[in-house]
C-alpha cells in the first residue's frame, strides 16, 4: 500500500493540516453524521463509492465519501466526541487507504507520518509487533502540541487568502507561501459556526526536538545508513516503496528525514524476513543460511565423490561419451543422492512430533462437542495442519504412519475417539488438498493404517 498524501483542508475540520490549502466543504452533510457522508457515495451517482464505521475504542467514527461534484477526488472524515473532526480531500483512490489508518488511535497524522491519539504523538509506525499484530508504538521525544491559537498573533490577513472549490481544484498546484493567511480565513469561518471546537483545541502541528534542523537528513545518508546505495533509495521512493517512510520536511527542494525515523526504518529493514536471512547469510559465500549452506557442503562432497572418485562415473566426462544418455545417467544419480538423503536435512522425527501436536491442537477445538454426541465427524483440520501432514506422508511416510498412530492412541485416551474413526478423519481432511496425494495412494495407505478388528 503506498502513502496517502491529503490534498486540501476541508473548511469544517477542526485541525489543519499546516501548508495544505483550504476547499469548500459545504456541500457535503458533515453535520448529519457518518451515515450521510456515506450515502453521498452510494447514492449520488455511478461511479463513486462510500463508507462509514465506528471506533468503537474512542466512541468516534470515520467515513469518505467520492465528491458529488468532481469524481476525481474523495473525502475523509475522523471524528472523535472530545477532539472533535478532521476533514480532507484527498484523490479518490486513496480515501480507503486513510480509512484504514484511521481504523485505531490515530486521530492525526502530521510530519510525514507522525501521530496523535489525542494525549501522546508517536514516531511514524515502521516496527511490527506480532503480538498486538500492530506496529510499535514509539513516542516523539519531547513532543509539543502546536494549536491554532498559538500561530494565530493578529499578523495574518484572511483577505489575502483564497477558498478553493472543488470542482476546479488542482492538485498540481503550488502550495500557498503564505499559508498564515490561509489559517486566519479558517478561523475567521469558525466564528460563524455554533459550536465549534476553541482554537485552543484545534491542532495544527507537533514540535519535537526530532524534527529540528540538526537532526533532519538527507537521501544519501539515509542509504548509508540503511547499507544500501543512494540510487537504490530513490529508486525505491519513485516507485512509491511504502516500506520507506514519507520525508518530515522538504527543505531547499530536498526531501528531508529526521534522524530518529531513518534509525526506526533501518532497525525495520533488519527485522523484516529478508533482513532477518541477511543476518543469518552473512558471511557464507553464496549468502546461504546456515542449514542451506550445510547442505550444500554436504551434498558437494557427495557429488565429488560420485562424479570424479568413481571410475565408471568420471569415464562419461570422456569427449565420446559425453552424450545425453550419459549426462541423464549422471543427473539421475546425483538426484537419488538427494533423495535417498531427506532425513540428512529434514529431522522426520522431530517433525513428526511437531505435526502430532498441531493435529491435536486443531482436533482439540471441536472435541468436546463431538464428544457430546459421539459425532467425530466433526472433528476439523486447518488447510494448514492438513497439508503438513499430506507433505509428511508423501516423504516420510513410514514416520507419518507411526505418528498417526500416536494420534489415534492420544486422542483415543484424551476424548475417547475410536481409532477407526479418527482414520477417517484424517482420510476425509487429507482429500482437501488435490493433487498432493492421489485417491489411489490414499486409499493404500490407510488401507494398511487400518485397525485390525476393522480390516477387511
Amino acid at each position: 500500500m503506498s502513502h496517502v498524501l491529503p490534498l486540501a483542508n476541508g473548511l469544517r475540520t477542526d485541525h489543519p493540516v499546516p501548508g495544505l490549502p483550504f476547499v469548500d466543504d459545504s456541500h457535503l452533510p458533515l453535520d448529519d453524521g457518518p451515515e450521510a457522508i456515506e450515502a453521498v457515495g452510494r447514492h449520488e451517482a455511478s461511479g463513486m463509492w462510500g463508507r462509514f464505521d465506528h471506533n468503537r475504542t474512542d466512541g468516534g467514527w470515520r467515513a469518505f465519501t467520492t465528491d458529488p461534484l468532481n469524481h476525481d477526488f474523495g473525502w475523509s472524515v475522523r471524528y472523535h466526541p472530545e477532539y472533535g473532526r478532521t476533514v480532507l480531500l484527498l484523490r479518490d483512490g486513496q480515501t480507503s487507504f486513510l480509512h484504514t489508518q484511521w481504523a485505531g488511535d490515530p486521530l492525526l497524522f502530521r510530519a510525514g507520518g507522525y501521530w496523535w491519539d489525542g494525549a501522546t504523538w508517536y514516531r511514524p509506525g515502521q516496527i511490527w509487533d506480532p503480538v498486538a499484530q500492530d506496529h510499535e508504538r514509539r513516542k516523539a521525544r519531547l513532543a509539543v502540541t502546536v494549536y491554532a491559537a498559538d500561530m494565530l498573533d493578529g499578523s495574518a490577513d484572511p483577505g489575502r487568502a483564497h477558498l478553493g472549490k472543488v470542482a476546479v481544484f488542482d492538485p498540481d498546484a503550488a502550495q500557498p507561501d503564505n499559508w498564515l493567511d490561509h489559517l486566519a480565513m479558517w478561523a475567521r469561518h469558525r466564528q460563524e459556526q455554533d459550536g465549534a471546537l476553541p482554537l485552543e483545541r484545534c491542532v495544527v502541528d507537533l514540535s519535537s526536538p526530532e524534527l529540528t534542523g540538526a537532526q533532519l537528513i538527507g537521501a544519501p545518508e539515509m542509504a548509508e545508513m540503511g547499507g544500501i546505495t543512494a540510487s537504490t533509495l530513490r529508486a525505491y521512493i519513485s516507485r512509491r516503496n511504502s516500506e520507506v517512510p514519507l520525508p518530515q520536511a522538504v527543505v531547499g527542494g530536498r526531501d528531508q528525514w529526521a534522524r530518529a525515523v531513518v534509525q526506526d526504518w533501518v532497525e525495520a529493514r533488519q527485522r523484516s524476513y529478508e533482513g532477518v536471512g541477511q543476518a543469518m547469510s552473512a558471511g557464507d559465500r553464496d549468502s546461504l543460511p546456515p542449514g542451506a549452506a550445510e547442505v550444500r557442503d554436504r551434498f558437494a562432497a557427495d557429488f565429488r565423490h560420485t562424479l570424479f572418485d568413481r571410475p565408471d562415473v568420471r569415464k562419461r566426462w570422456v569427449l565420446r561419451h559425453r552424450n545425453e544418455e550419459s549426462v541423464t545417467e549422471v543427473a539421475n544419480e546425483l538426484s537419488w543422492s538427494v533423495a535417498v538423503s531427506l532425513d540428512r536435512i529434514i529431522p522426520a522425527r522431530d517433525l513428526g512430533m511437531v505435526i502430532q501436536g498441531a493435529v491435536l491442537r486443531d482436533l482439540g477445538d471441536y472435541a468436546e462437542e463431538a464428544k457430546k454426541e459421539e459425532a467425530w465427524y466433526r472433528l476439523n483440520l486447518t488447510p494448514a495442519v492438513g497439508k503438513m501432514l499430506v507433505w509428511y506422508i508423501r516423504h516420510f511416510p513410514g514416520e507419518a504412519a507411526a505418528t498417526i498412530g500416536e494420534i489415534q492412541r492420544q486422542a483415543h485416551n484424551d476424548w475417547g475417539v475410536p481409532p477407526a474413526d479418527m482414520l477417517r478423519v484424517l482420510r476425509r481432511d487429507l482429500s482437501l488438498d488435490p493433487g498432493k496425494l492421489t485417491e489411489q495412494q490414499r486409499e493404500t495407505y490407510f488401507a494398511l493404517l487400518e485397525p485390525q478388528e476393522n480390516a477387511s
